[in-house]
């Protein structure tokens, strides 16, 4: 439907997590699930010496391919996040967004693991993903985690944030940075926040243009309101110690 940021935190989590992971030139950037390239725009910006992003799909012509066009250092790799193919630390710095929650407890670690394995002693890994708040009893958790998934369609598995720096910890990570934000990916005001006033538009154009989109979107709204008293994203930045 045209929505370019598509993060639980938004792209205020976002920036959060990228000032505490602090990307510079020197950094060799993977960057997992890059999407249409919002953060890659910002990690770009910061004169990296490589750039790597990674997706299962195919980016030729795609607004990813079109923002690291005419990027020395910058490339798009097709492989699994569990499985980059890129050599032992390779990376000084690794991003990911909005995907280890979709993941099994086993995947998310497979995730983190190949994080540890392309990072260089020193390197930092930053994730932006969905969490349960910390008072959020396991029955009221189960209950949400249960109504995300037939909503979306996809197996979504959130953590509380202390679970998520738990994971991070258990494949040899040094946590450094926690923070929290409002879970509001479908909310008025953060979607003017992310896409700007235009891009707002564009998407309500959109959404009333496609009755099936629209049902859809509403459904997971209301599933994101009903829910918004145990919801939260989270940001994490953990280092591979020295």
């Amino acid at each position: 439907m045209g929505k370019r940021v598509l993060r639980p935190g938004g792209m205020e989590m976002t920036r959060r997590i990228l000032d505490a992971a602090k990307p510079g030139a020197g950094d060799r950037i993977v960057e997992f699930g890059p999407g249409v390239g919002k953060t890659a725009e910002i990690l770009l910006a910061s004169q990296p010496e490589r750039y790597w992003g990674v997706d299962v799909r195919d980016n030729a012509d795609s607004p990813m391919e079109r923002v690291i066009v005419g990027r020395d250092g910058a490339e798009l790799v097709q492989a699994d996040a569990r499985d980059t193919g890129l050599p032992d630390g390779a990376a000084t710095l690794v991003v990911g967004e909005a995907m280890l929650t979709m993941q099994t407890d086993q995947g998310k670690r497979a995730i983190m693991a190949e994080a540890y394995r392309v990072l260089a002693p020193g390197g930092r890994y930053a994730i932006h993903e969905m969490g349960f708040k910390p008072q959020v009893a396991e029955e009221s958790g189960t209950g949400a985690q249960k109504d995300l998934s037939q909503t979306i369609k996809v197996g979504a598995k959130p953590l509380k944030i202390a679970n998520w720096a738990a994971m991070l910890e258990s494949v040899g990570f040094r946590v450094e940075y926690t923070s929290s934000n409002k879970m509001a990916l479908l909310e008025v005001r953060r979607v003017i926040a992310d896409e700007g006033i235009l891009g707002f538009l564009r998407i309500i154009t959109n959404v009333a243009r496609n009755p099936a989109a629209r049902k859809r979107i509403l459904a997971m709204r209301a599933t994101f309101k009903a829910n918004q008293e145990y919801l939260c994203a989270v940001g994490l930045v953990a280092v591979k110690p020295e």
